[in-house]
């Protein structure tokens, strides 16, 4: 599997580094061969995408020493790209994590570093593509592919609003003489809207609530909330749910909304003017619904300009 975005890698490096052509060619030699899936015993693989053999291509770039080899030098630095990521997959998908079992998910993410590797300069950014990743491979989740997908985007949604960018707010003085046939809202990026077919934020929080618990038990002398902790969060049922991922006063929340209003929010974040996004609604956006909407939204400071 060759990873997305990354150039190939050179067939071979110049005997001296002289250039920052050069440089640029070892560091993607090297980045390919960390990058390069783990041996299931947490070993460089013996081979190089290409067919070399992996100890040819780490003496060509890392030199021994009197302890190590060329390759077992390169190890260490593979295992810890590997650890590291893979510990930032597992704090951010914990209803995923449980979700699909230990080794399922083990799996998962192995295989998705391997063909997205982080390509930013954060690891904020690890999981971006994981929903799409799981939406185009679903064999590593089946038969739960729409579930898992469900609870992924769920998850990079929390880190969105975590984090995500906020403009500045729109008050009822910015558009109070703005007839709706015209007046467009633009939402704030770090507000997501998602519709699940299972209520995917009460199984996400009953994980999470399971887990401050089992990291409770750990320090506990009884055993009565360890017993808790062990059990395993029942698969949610099917309920279509309507979930507005924000944060506010520096907090994550997630605000179950109706029909009717995640149509609105919809209708807003896809460019419509007001009087279209409420008409799309249809008859159940009521005038007095609207309001009480459209006061809570503005409270919440989900409004920015476009």
């Amino acid at each position: 599997m060759t990873p997305i975005g990354l150039k190939s890698p050179p067939a071979r490096l110049p005997r001296r580094q002289r250039t920052t052509a050069d440089l640029r060619a070892m560091q993607r030699l090297m980045a390919h061969a960390l990058y390069q899936p783990l041996t299931p015993a947490d070993d460089l693989a013996p081979r190089f995408r290409d067919g070399r053999a992996m100890a040819d291509v780490a003496a060509s770039f890392i030199k021994p020493n009197d302890r190590l080899s060329s390759l077992e030098r390169l190890q260490i630095y593979a295992r810890c790209y590997w650890y590291r990521v893979i510990d930032c997959v597992y704090d951010d998908s914990p209803g995923l994590r449980a979700l699909l079992g230990e080794q399922r998910f083990s799996a998962l993410v192995r295989a998705y570093l391997a063909k997205y590797p982080s390509r930013s300069f954060t690891l904020r950014n690890l999981c971006s593509r994981l929903p799409q990743f799981i939406r185009d491979e679903p064999r590593w989740t089946a038969p739960r592919t729409a579930l898992a997908h469900a609870v992924a985007r769920f998850e990079w949604a929390q880190t969105v609003a975590f984090d995500g960018e906020a403009r500045p707010v729109l008050t009822r003085d910015d558009f109070a003489d703005a007839p709706p046939a015209k007046l467009r809202l633009a939402l704030q990026p770090y507000v997501t809207l998602l519709a699940f077919d299972w209520p995917v934020d009460d199984y996400v929080i009953a994980v999470k609530q399971r887990d401050a618990l089992r990291g409770e038990a750990s320090h506990a002398v009884d055993h009565g909330p360890r017993a808790a902790s062990h059990r395993r969060v029942p698969w949610p049922r099917r309920g279509r749910v309507h979930v507005v991922v924000h944060r506010y006063d520096h907090r994550l929340f997630y605000k179950r909304v109706e029909s009717a209003a995640f149509r609105v929010l919809e209708q807003l974040a896809a460019g419509r003017t007001l009087a279209q996004a409420i008409a799309a609604a249809g008859a159940r956006a009521k005038p007095d619904r609207v309001r009480e909407w459209f006061a809570t939204w503005m409270e919440l400071g989900w409004f920015c300009r476009r």
